[in-house]
């Protein structure tokens, strides 16, 4: 043909044919599809070749420049590059032969560069039409389904055997619980509709007994997994049906029934316990006192992060890197990128627990000592358990150290110029209470001790305060902070710290 054309092709990476396009002069040029599906990859350590396919004939005409983009370029981009000298393809072309289409660029080309009015207001479309694609661009993908046209058959499978069928079965819910609700279709949405409708009992009771479970440690079904034969009996029947139909009341506002729950007397009564108590009921299944039991490794980690002030409260964003053990998963996770693992240096060093990175086989250690699930399977009820490892850990890791060096050094700075003030400080902080007359004594005189050791041996001071990446105040004494921080990690780790009670 004797004329340049500028040809793009585009490629999402979908491996389906819709996603790759073919521009010649910024015009889609279609394409015939054989097969709904792309195999392969694109990537190769073959030298590219321009103009030609191994095996193939050589390309007759010329190139002037290739240009590689580490991006799929949108329509509107490839529509911009191809038309940089599409007036002049277009003016080749007598007037009464040329189509809609080329007239319109022309009159757009010319526009844009003889009125300045248009001109200004076609950069504005540009401007509005990028920051809309910015904020496109800022929305999660989110996966969702529809329904077949013709519902896949299924079968019961004999004895869970997927190549021996046994009778046909059709979407439904369970005989002995409630239809669909009336004009509902038997599909995904009248599923939605029908589990929380007020007709069906399950859902409520499922949700409050959870929620129950968070407050008192244990559901009024112990077995908050499973609620089928093999259940256990509720503590309460009749208190859980109340809270299922609140529930419902409350139009599902799990925050008004959350406020009705901890306002009651049943969780605001005392958790000390007499040894008759303790004889009758030793697991409180009926709710005679008040609930006590540790907390869960999240809260452990973000509470004492919380009292020496380094809790970073910042909600939402990428998962981050805390402090974990020297190699700790470069054995289980050889390919993966948590091989080489480097903790975060900024903010989000001290993120909630929410944001740790997590593998589904490569769960923190740290979180796991403290009986959180490896996510490997699908687990609601957490085991809960008291362990000299957590104890170890708690007195040792290098988040609670630095997080007790803060706190100690809140002592120091915040909390007065005598012991006596400062240590009344850090009960009131972590504790919410003064301390005793007993534990104060205790406590100075450990102090005491601590000083004394730490001035003799600077050192062991410097070693202590230099666990972690929080800077040391270059004003105060290495011995002091030292001995404040061991204090403060005593505070941390108090049976009345880490348990709900």
């Amino acid at each position: 043909m004797k004329a340049w054309s500028h040809v793009t092709v585009t490629y999402d990476g979908s491996m389906k044919p819709e996603g790759a396009h073919i521009y010649v002069n910024g015009i889609d040029a279609g394409s015939d599809t054989e097969a709904n599906s792309l195999s392969g990859t694109t990537r190769t350590q073959v030298s590219c070749k321009v103009g030609r396919r191994t095996g193939g004939d050589f390309f007759r005409g010329q190139v002037e420049d290739v240009v590689f983009y580490n991006r799929a370029l949108k329509r509107e981009e490839v529509e911009h590059l191809g038309n940089m000298n599409a007036a002049a393809g277009i003016l080749t072309v007598s007037p009464e032969k040329r189509t809609k289409a080329q007239n319109d660029l022309l009159v757009r080309l010319w526009s844009r560069d003889h009125d300045k009015e248009y001109r200004a207001l076609d950069d504005e479309r540009l401007a509005t039409q990028s920051k809309r694609e910015q904020l496109d661009g800022m929305i999660s993908t989110v996966m969702v389904m529809e329904e077949m046209p013709k519902p896949r058959q299924a079968y019961v499978l004999v004895r869970g055997q997927y190549d021996h069928r046994g009778e046909d079965v059709k979407m439904s819910v369970p005989k002995f619980l409630p239809p669909l609700p009336a004009g509902a279709p038997n599909n995904r949405l009248g599923f939605a509709k029908w589990l929380v409708d007020p007709t069906n009992p399950l859902t409520g009771r499922v949700t409050t007994n959870r929620m129950w479970e968070r407050l008192f440690g244990t559901g009024i079904v112990e077995t908050s997994e499973d609620f089928g034969t093999r259940a256990s009996f509720p503590s309460h029947p009749e208190l859980l049906d109340w809270l299922s139909t609140e529930l419902i009341r409350l139009k599902w506002n799990q925050k008004a029934l959350w406020k009705e729950m901890v306002l009651s007397a049943t969780y605001r009564q005392s958790s000390k316990v007499t040894p008759e108590l303790v004889k009758l009921d030793p697991l409180n299944r009926l709710l005679a006192r008040g609930p006590r039991f540790r907390l869960t490794a999240e809260v452990l980690r973000d509470q004492a992060m919380f009292f020496g002030n380094l809790l970073t409260e910042k909600i939402g964003g990428p998962s981050v890197r805390p402090y974990q053990p020297n190699g700790v998963w470069d054995e289980m996770n050889v390919y993966g990128n948590l091989r080489n693992y480097k903790h975060d240096m900024d903010e989000n060093l001290h993120r909630r627990s929410l944001y740790t990175i997590w593998k589904r086989t490569a769960a923190p250690p740290n979180m796991t000592l403290f009986d959180m699930s490896t996510r490997e399977t699908c687990r609601v009820r957490r085991a809960r358990t008291d362990t000299p490892l957590q104890a170890l850990n708690m007195l040792n890791d290098v988040t609670y150290i630095e997080a007790a060096r803060a706190l100690g050094q809140r002592m120091l700075t915040e909390g007065g110029a005598s012991t006596q003030s400062r240590l009344q400080y850090a009960f009131r902080v972590v504790l919410a209470r003064d301390p005793s007359t007993h534990e104060s004594q205790i406590l100075s005189a450990g102090l005491t001790r601590r000083l004394a050791h730490y001035k003799a041996h600077k050192a062991d001071a410097i070693k202590l305060i230099g666990a972690g990446d929080l800077k040391n105040p270059t004003t105060t004494d290495p011995a002091t902070l030292a001995s404040y921080t061991l204090i403060a990690s005593t505070i941390l780790n108090l049976d009345e710290t880490i348990t709900k009670e």
